[in-house]
């Protein structure tokens, strides 16, 4: 069964090497996480978390089948129909037709993107860090199509009104939650 973080952790490390998916993967993480206790759901932030880490899992050896190998990784591991279906909703219009349904699988879906396109914002940024980045220069970069651009602006924007929130919450919101974690997945990742 996959019910701990260390067994997800070492079934992220069976299929992704690249430092890149490791710390894309912690970032999710974190941020789900901070949504989790964020949104009134600290009693199954550990699920969230543990979705978070591992809903890249197939993208680094099979991208070509993103979100379609992901269930027989997962449930060969011993992960819950619901973990899969919260991994697999996260491409929903992309390369799934898992449609996200839950708060939860709706928050992965809008912050997954955003995750990857703030990221690439702080390391532009001379800290490095989100823990001095503002919305008003996140709206710029995101305005910006040719900064980040494997980065969907429209999955972003599809994610915020599945939330019913505006793109500025959202992008507010997710600053926050990856300032929340920065510093540990520094230090996670320099163990790697």
């Amino acid at each position: 069964m996959l019910n701990t973080r260390d067994e997800a952790m070492a079934l992220l490390r069976q299929y992704n090497k690249e430092p890149f998916h490791i710390l894309h993967a912690l970032t999710v993480e974190g941020v789900m996480a901070w949504y989790a206790n964020e949104l009134g759901y600290g009693e199954r932030g550990d699920f969230w978390s543990m979705v978070g880490l591992l809903h890249d899992i197939d993208f680094e050896q099979w991208p070509d089948q993103h979100c379609q190998k992901a269930p027989e990784l997962l449930r060969e591991a011993g992960a819950s129909d619901e973990m899969i279906h919260a991994i697999v909703s996260h491409g929903y219009g992309l390369c799934a037709d898992v449609e996200p349904e839950h708060e939860m699988e709706k928050v992965l879906f809008a912050a997954d993107e955003l995750t990857g396109l703030i990221g690439a914002a702080a390391r532009m940024r001379p800290s490095k860090s989100v823990m001095d980045m503002e919305v008003s220069s996140l709206k710029k970069k995101f305005k910006d199509k040719k900064f980040a651009a494997g980065c969907s602006r429209d999955v972003i924007r599809q994610g915020a009104e599945r939330l019913g929130w505006d793109l500025e919450t959202l992008m507010e919101r997710t600053i926050l939650a990856m300032r929340s974690c920065e510093a540990s997945i520094n230090k996670e990742m320099e163990t790697l």
